[in-house]
């Protein structure tokens, strides 16, 4: 395919994290939001660098060897990392340029952003207090300039470079490190303020303030201290030791991740020239090392939980019952007689939590069988599930320990399952199970009765209050086969790939899926062809796998209307001449995180309908474990319908994605304004014979 037709990924998910600062930007976003969405931004940032960034920085030591063997190399790494610093430099510039209005409009309110040398004195003594009393004992002050080589960094820290110096004489200073403790001590202190003002310091400011305290038997009296952090290679190496077990594997690969290769550091740009330079040199880093000067504050993740001292109170709204659940009736006897699917946030996720208690608790019930990619860290999940084993059901658990920085979390969770008695699959060798599947099994009599769900998001119900992802639940018994043929490859993948392919219900990947995908687009070509309607309407995180590029750009040159909704990585480069207005794309970024996988095909009206797991990117469709699911009943259908529909019309928080990633917004002039997530939520609501009286645009 012709590379002009591609818009290089990284370069398009910078763009999508320019939407995230777009939020970050909108005055129409409360306060507390928008400062959390600059948390999320910086985060995004962070995991750019330790993944994308470290990929390519491997790939350019990779291109290295392959120009000293005379090979061609498709993409030079080079030059797309130099396009990255450019438009991380600019993007820095813009979030700066919004804090400062951020700061401006804390102080509007009476709140205030204090470091150490604008406190009073009452402060000053808390302050001091609050050292002693909280900090002092988490910190480890280093005196760097006499250690051979700099300590372990951890990578999602921040440290204050410190120099002290004597007055009386310019020769005499000494460098120090400190890890600011955030994550034992809380990065936010509010302070005593008079009555109608609030009054904030960041934990590094209490240090600075404390730092003649610190170091007080040095003999110092003038001390400057600077925040700096380091970003790191993420990417975890699995060694082919045949005498360790995965297990073994995944713990020895996360501790090497400890000692990647720095990818960024980032640095108050007011730094002492000396300490930078003498950080740089330790941490081996060079030019194209991605240094990047900053502000006073770093590591603007944590901003994701500043501290509720506002007026405006969250008027985030809450989750509700599904209208089918609502009855006395269990979950169970529900889904076992017709298909129910929830819409989260919207609808409540103690639906599933009541489901799998239910089963822990059924006499009836012999077994349970799960997928799980990410948990929460408190999980109710969990909890149904040991419940479950303890009642004597038998319970198996797919735990992919190789959900990228879920590793250690997960392999906790393996050990809590097993001493259980919980069995517990680890997946397969360079292949991550992505599916979010269940599948419950009853015997009542003479008769068994399967049922379960299929789900495009995780099993966590913390996220499910903030991430946007449908879920089937079901006792199909077409839709359990597969299910339970999946479970038998992940059981026996050794041998076992044939069930995978045996699936005729669910679009497995990397089995079947892509090429079913790329044989509805061909019956939509078809159609077009014959002067038919033809429609695709796609809902994905990401697309940017080339062959479906490419196919949907030959459906929209042989008429086919094609509609996406796509939140992050979008390729996909039209050509105006031959697709105008055939091949449209917007991207929502708001409240929630739009996280589902949605797939319709007009099929001459008699549309194909999916909810899915998988991106449309080659590691899903070719190196995952994956399942689509079709949406048969036809009260569903319509119902996902809408809530399709109602996104491709917002006009107030959809971007136009397009060939300039210019990330304009959808056009409301002369239109009733649309945010489709409101939207969503009264259109549902509404179902359950509510009367929403939500109005908050």
């Amino acid at each position: 395919m012709a590379k002009k037709f591609l818009i290089q990924r990284d370069i398009s998910w910078l763009s999508f994290n320019a939407r995230v600062l777009q939020e970050a930007n909108d005055p129409s976003v409360p306060l507390k939001e928008r400062i959390r969405f600059l948390g999320i931004f910086s985060n995004n940032s962070d995991e750019f660098f330790r993944v994308r960034v470290a990929t390519l920085k491997r790939m350019l030591e990779f291109a290295d060897k392959k120009k000293r063997l005379n090979m061609h190399l498709e993409e030079d790494p080079q030059t797309i990392l130099d396009q990255i610093q450019t438009i991380v430099l600019q993007q820095q510039n813009e979030f700066n340029r919004i804090w400062n209005g951020i700061l401006k409009e804390l102080k509007k309110e009476n709140i205030f952003l204090v470091d150490e040398k604008h406190l009073s004195r009452e402060q000053q003594n808390f302050v001091k207090q609050y050292f002693d009393e909280e900090v002092r004992s988490n910190i480890i002050p280093l005196m760097i300039e006499s250690l051979p080589q700099l300590p372990y960094l951890r990578d999602k820290s921040i440290y204050l470079g410190v120099v002290m110096r004597k007055k009386d004489s310019a020769y005499q200073q000494k460098y120090a490190l400190i890890e600011v403790p955030a994550k034992a001590v809380g990065r936010f202190i509010q302070l005593p303020s008079k009555t109608g003002t609030k009054h904030i310091i960041l934990l590094e400011d209490v240090i600075r303030y404390n730092l003649p305290h610190i170091f007080s038997y040095f003999g110092y009296d003038n001390f400057e201290a600077y925040v700096f952090k380091v970003t790191k290679d993420a990417e975890i190496d699995i060694d082919n030791d045949v005498s360790t077990t995965f297990v073994e594997k995944i713990e020895k690969g996360l501790k090497n991740r400890r000692k990647g290769k720095p990818v960024r550091f980032v640095y108050d740009k007011e730094m002492d020239a000396g300490l930078l330079e003498y950080l740089i040199r330790k941490l081996n880093l060079t030019r194209k090392s991605n240094i990047i000067p900053g502000g006073r504050i770093h590591n603007y993740r944590h901003f994701m939980d500043f501290p509720d001292v506002f007026a405006e109170k969250n008027t985030r709204r809450s989750p509700f019952t599904h209208p089918a659940l609502q009855s006395s009736m269990r979950v169970t006897d529900v889904i076992v007689k017709k298909d129910v699917m929830l819409h989260f946030p919207y609808h409540s996720f103690n639906a599933l939590i009541d489901l799998l208690r239910e089963a822990a608790m059924d006499p009836d019930v012999n077994s349970i069988k799960i997928t799980a990619y990410r948990l929460a860290s408190n999980s109710k999940v969990i909890n149904a599930l040991i419940n479950a084993a303890r009642n004597g059901k038998d319970v198996v658990v797919m735990l992919e320990l190789k959900a990228r920085f879920d590793e250690e979390a997960n392999l906790e969770w393996k050990k809590v399952l097993e001493e259980e008695g919980i069995t517990v699959l680890l997946g397969v060798p360079k292949m991550k199970i992505h599916a979010k599947l269940c599948i419950i099994k009853k015997r009542k009599g003479n008769k068994t009765i399967q049922y379960g769900f299929v789900s495009t998001g995780n099993l966590n119900e913390k996220t499910a209050r903030v991430y946007g992802d449908h879920c089937l639940l079901t006792s199909n018994r077409n839709v359990m086969a597969d299910i339970n043929r999946i479970f038998r490859y992940l059981e026996n993948w050794k041998t076992g790939i044939q069930h995978l392919h045996a699936c005729k219900t669910l679009l497995v990947c990397p089995t079947q899926m892509r090429q079913s995908i790329q044989s509805l687009i061909e019956k939509e070509i078809k159609n077009a062809k014959a002067g038919k309607y033809a429609e695709i309407i796609v809902k994905v995180n990401s697309l940017s796998d080339e062959s479906l590029i490419h196919k949907l750009n030959e459906a929209s040159r042989a008429g086919v209307i094609i509609r996406m909704i796509v939140r992050g990585i979008f390729c996909a480069m039209s050509d105006p001449k031959k697709q105008a207005g055939k091949f449209t794309a917007i991207s929502i970024v708001d409240e929630y995180l739009e996280h589902a996988r949605v797939m319709i095909f007009h099929n001459l009206g008699k549309e194909k309908i999916y909810i899915s797991s998988a991106d449309w990117m080659v590691r899903n469709l070719d190196h995952r474990v994956e399942a689509a699911i079709p949406v048969t009943d036809p009260t569903i259908g319509t119902e996902l319908k809408e809530i399709i529909h109602i996104q491709l019309r917002d006009n107030v928080k959809a971007r136009i994605l397009d060939n300039e990633l210019s990330n304009n917004y959808v056009p409301s002039t002369g239109k009733k304004r649309i945010r489709s997530q409101i939207e969503t939520f009264q259109y549902l609501y509404k179902k359950n014979n509510l009367t929403s009286e939500v109005s908050r645009h």
